[in-house]
């Protein structure tokens, strides 16, 4: 599907002149697929997790943000796509604008597909995300090592919405960087608290 195409629903839902978001122009792809985690402070807290597939940023909302322990099962609600620009996007999008509130770049980085078969062949990861079942290992700032996203519900036959879970891989021994308290987190590329980000927006 082309690129803008994957984009409409991003794009249908904001007013990027009054939200300062990325408009999703096509972004350049590096060499290795990007993710980034976003800590967003909206009508709730949540952690929004990203991976580069293709020319977009699939994401997903992680309430309580992800964990570097295999035996936390974190709920993961799929959102519309976003433009790779948005690796990068750090502001506040203002009351009333669909998604109003402060967005701050918690963590970001690379990944490495790692899905496959039954029989160890490698599966190509777009279509393991439409399977259900996408494995990956991160390589960020903070976050490191083998993950998956499991679809558990489909939100389809009115199952309710769809739902997947992001969970640590059992027995990987990289260093274990889990999510922290969101109010005090610091952006890794400003610095800054949510609390700041606000803060010098109000005051421009």
């Amino acid at each position: 599907m082309a690129e803008r195409d994957r984009l409409r629903d991003h794009r249908g839902k904001r007013d990027v002149d009054r939200t300062g978001e990325p408009r999703g122009r096509g972004a350049a792809a590096g060499d290795e697929p990007r993710f980034v985690v976003q800590i967003h402070d909206a009508s709730t807290m949540h952690f929004d997790f990203r991976l580069q597939v293709g020319d977009v940023l699939k994401s997903w909302s992680i309430p309580k943000g992800p964990s570097a322990d295999p035996k936390d099962k974190r709920l993961a609600v799929p959102t519309e796509d976003h433009p790779l620009e948005y690796e990068e996007f750090e502001g506040v999008i203002p009351r009333g604008e669909y998604g109003g509130g402060t967005v701050i770049v918690w963590d970001h980085g690379t990944y490495e597909p790692l899905s496959h078969d039954r029989e160890g062949r490698s599966v190509d990861f777009a279509q393991s995300l439409e399977r259900g079942h996408a494995t990956f290992r991160l390589s960020g700032s903070k976050l490191h090592g083998e993950y998956a996203l499991t679809r558990f519900r489909s939100g389809r036959s009115g199952d309710g919405e769809e739902a997947w879970l992001l969970v640590k891989r059992a027995g990987d021994t990289s260093r274990r960087a889990g999510a922290p308290d969101p109010r005090r987190a610091r952006s890794v590329t400003s610095g800054r608290t949510l609390a700041q980000v606000a803060s010098e927006a109000a005051g421009k």
